[in-house]
């Protein structure tokens, strides 16, 4: 009951940030959600029992293509959603969450694709003595990303409208502690919106067609962080990566990568002397480097000061075998000025988390 109280503040305080007594452009929508948890691991199948169902509050403020970016992204909408799911297991328990998000449109503005990050709060982790069925979360706070994809009518009774639609929700911990399963649930929407002002203005559309691209830029970034191994109460470990990389920008939207990192994963090391003694069937010797250096290849796309990252990599010094020697990288950057950057991402070894990191770079 506490916690409910909590978040029904948290929407009321959303509310009040709405109202202004300028005309603000926004629009509320509440949606409900009934979905299934997807089996993409056969070790949480103890834990799908039932249909989750939730709701989601959001609070989102309409671009009208002021700043050259809106026009090229067809007027998007950003905002904050907050979120609820039970997840219909005692052992999973409940997820509460905070998002901020992007609402893009397609066809005619009658579709929303709506993407989403953020940080939820599950109420019931992983304990080895009162919870010890609950391996998908290790933790009580995930990270969580969130698409929904919606058929929308705004104004169809007056300021009010409906949409109907996807949702897809992943919550993961990605490995900061063990265990570390995740979950994804995949379901149908209905909602409501409402705009809390009555008309809106013209949409600027001033844009001239334009080529735009610049000459290759060098990179240099770090990141750090967490993380543990799958063995649960091994311990948690502080990693550090240095990255050098080019990129070559060839639109407003987009530029491509090429470049190298240098991982120094400290898990690897407790990893590594673990298994020489416990499991010697596996001739691990305990002298192996848990240094491991790769190169990769990647993608940006820019939307204003921020961008998304997709990165595929390869270790070229592999001397200890974990998870393979394909890694991907995904996250977002954000630019302060023209040169400075932070990023916050994910690396996993295709659909395993291997780490979170934050970051810092230069664009020289």
């Amino acid at each position: 009951m506490k916690n409910r109280l909590c978040f029904l503040i948290g929407l009321v305080g959303l509310l009040s940030l709405a109202q202004d007594k300028k005309a603000s452009h926004t629009y509320l929508d509440f949606n409900y959600f009934g979905s299934n948890i997807a089996l993409h691991n056969k070790e949480i199948l103890h834990l799908i029992t039932d249909r989750p169902e939730g709701f989601i509050f959001s609070w989102n403020k309409k671009t009208f293509g002021e700043k050259s970016w809106q026009q090229r992204y067809n007027y998007p909408d950003y905002g904050a959603s907050l979120l609820f799911q039970d997840l219909k297991n005692e052992n999973l328990g409940r997820i509460y969450g905070l998002y901020a998000h992007y609402n893009f449109y397609l066809f005619k503005r009658n579709v929303t694709l709506r993407v989403a990050q953020g940080l939820v709060y599950n109420t019931n982790p992983y304990d080895k003595f009162t919870n010890p069925k609950n391996i998908a979360f290790g933790s009580d706070i995930l990270s969580s990303t969130l698409l929904m994809l919606n058929y929308k009518k705004e104004r169809l009774f007056n300021r009010f409208g409906l949409q109907a639609g996807v949702t897809f929700v992943h919550y993961s911990n990605a490995s900061v502690k063990a265990p570390n399963t995740s979950v994804n649930t995949i379901g149908l929407n209905v909602g409501v919106t409402y705009n809390l002002e009555t008309d809106e203005p013209e949409r600027i559309a001033n844009l001239k067609d334009e080529t735009f691209t610049e000459r290759i830029k060098f990179n240099v970034a770090f990141r750090s962080g967490i993380n543990e191994s799958d063995v649960i109460g091994s311990g948690q470990f502080p990693f550090y990566i240095l990255s050098a990389y080019a990129d070559k920008r060839l639109s407003h939207f987009s530029a491509l990568q090429f470049g190298t990192d240098v991982f120094f994963s400290t898990f690897l090391k407790e990893l590594i002397y673990y298994r020489s003694v416990s499991f010697p069937e596996l001739e691990v010797s305990g002298d192996e480097d848990y240094r491991r250096v790769g190169v990769f290849v990647g993608h940006e796309l820019f939307v204003n000061k921020l961008s998304v990252i997709t990165q595929l990599g390869y270790y070229v010094y592999y001397p200890y075998d974990f998870e393979g020697r394909t890694y991907i990288r995904v996250g977002l950057k954000r630019y302060f000025g023209n040169r400075w950057f932070g990023a916050l991402t994910l690396k996993s070894h295709a659909a395993k988390a291997e780490a979170v990191e934050l970051g810092i770079g230069v664009r020289l």
